[in-house]
């Protein structure tokens, strides 16, 4: 049996799309476990939520309906077995508590809308005439709202289209998770009453924007994994590239949305190589290049070929050539550290974030020497502290002073990147670099 942890049913608090909040425990058989519910639910989320959207305009309406048909499955599912559709059982059940939860209301306003939706309960795969593209990329256009500030609004998208957690979705932002809730909360405030409808024109190109960070942003939640026993998220990453794909198809001379393709099928084209038969991390400089999926690497390189030079070049499309940099190197030793690091000034100043210059200082450090890199990251560790909570930064300190020569520094923010991670194949991988300390500075 696993006892599984459902969200408490507070509805003052940010909801959970799939049960991995603290709360009351069920049991589950092995017939439905936690992972496959999780599965389901990021594959359905954007169908279900779409489709009460169609008729009732109050996101957070449709997020909690949406939230109790999660908790109805996990409860039912293991009992009574997997429906054949778990969309369409998912959709008329988070209708039907819909028009519970509209019923409930007192204003008159609210009973009509109940109505409108009850006429629809026995159609649950009901699609309006138009309805050809995908729900979710839909989803998330309408969830891009212009009340919301840019953050917010890729943070919401995350949380609902996507089905991140509230802790992934804090550490893409580097902020607490503490914060992250608070921010989600207050966007789901902001919204409610809120016409929730198709973007207009005029509002098209700010959206387009924010759809483009949410589907960079589950991109990198798929390549590595937040949290966990995996360090690939392959099913991520693949929805992040498939929508970006659709996006692409429908702005075919959006440069930006051509560059997120492209970034995106460069650096998955590496999944295979970035980890071992027991599921350990694999490091840039030592995978197998032959591994590398080369149809991916050409498609990425057209796709980047096509953008560049048509005037401004944004940071999709810096990250893009970054990405064919490492690609285009027949061995790690190959690599063109020095464009890489030119490529990363370039990137800093069209956006510039912590994240950027810590990238910025490994290129740095490759190219010119680790010292340099080193003084990167200790100025940045001066200009914004909170970087030192997170493990990357000290994963690549250690990495610069054990290339140094500095061994003890080394293994002091080797132990602090292992202790910070969640991510049980990077902390595996940090523990053997320390480990292998003894032998010497890396080359």
């Amino acid at each position: 049996m696993l006892s599984v942890p459902l969200p408490r049913p507070d509805a003052s608090a940010p909801r959970a799309w799939v049960p991995d909040a603290s709360g009351e425990t069920i049991a589950m058989t092995d017939q439905m476990n936690v992972s496959a519910l999780g599965d389901v639910w990021r594959r359905e989320a954007a169908h279900v939520i779409g489709a009460l959207l169609r008729t009732h305009h109050d996101l957070a309406d449709c997020e909690d309906a949406a939230q109790e048909a999660l908790v109805a499955a996990a409860l039912q599912w293991p009992r009574d077995g997997s429906p054949d559709d778990p969309r369409a059982w998912l959709i008329r059940v988070a209708r039907r508590r819909l028009v519970d939860q509209l019923r409930s209301e007192s204003a008159r306003s609210r009973r009509e809308t109940a109505d409108a939706v009850a006429r629809r309960v026995d159609d649950p795969l009901a699609e309006p005439p138009d309805a050809t593209s995908d729900n979710a990329l839909q989803l998330m256009l309408r969830c891009c709202h212009p009340s919301l500030s840019r953050p917010s609004q890729v943070a919401l998208t995350l949380r609902c289209v996507a089905g991140l957690t509230t802790d992934e979705i804090a550490m893409a932002y580097l902020v607490p998770s503490a914060t992250m809730g608070q921010r989600l909360s207050r966007a789901r405030s902001t919204l409610r009453g809120e016409p929730f409808a198709p973007p207009t024109p005029d509002e098209l190109p700010e959206r387009v924007a924010a759809v483009l960070d949410v589907c960079h942003l589950v991109f990198n939640e798929g390549h590595t994994r937040t949290a966990g026993a995996e360090l690939v998220g392959v099913g991520l990453a693949q929805e992040a590239i498939r929508l970006t794909r659709m996006l692409h198809v429908a702005l075919p001379d959006h440069a930006e949305a051509a560059g997120l393709l492209a970034l995106m099928l460069l650096t998955h084209a590496r999944a295979a190589a970035r980890t071992d038969a027991a599921g350990d991390l694999v490091p840039l400089a030592e995978q197998d290049r032959f591994l590398w999926d080369r149809a991916a690497i050409d498609e990425g390189v057209a796709l980047l070929e096509r953008t560049l030079g048509g005037g401004h070049v944004g940071r999709y499309q810096l990250q893009a050539s970054i990405a064919a940099v490492h690609a285009d190197a027949a061995s790690a030793e190959a690599t063109d550290w020095l464009q890489i690091s030119v490529l990363y000034g370039m990137l800093q100043r069209v956006a510039p974030s912590p994240a950027v210059e810590l990238n910025r200082a490994v290129a740095v450090g490759m190219a010119l020497g680790p010292d340099q890199g080193v003084a990167i990251v200790r100025r940045l560790l001066d200009e914004h502290p909170a970087m030192a909570d997170h493990h990357r930064t000290h994963a690549v300190l250690a990495h610069l002073l054990e290339r140094e020569g500095d061994l003890d520094a080394a293994r002091h923010h080797y132990e602090q990147a292992s202790r910070l991670t969640a991510n049980l194949p990077e902390q595996r991988y940090l523990n053997r670099r320390l480990a292998q300390l003894h032998s010497g500075p890396a080359v």
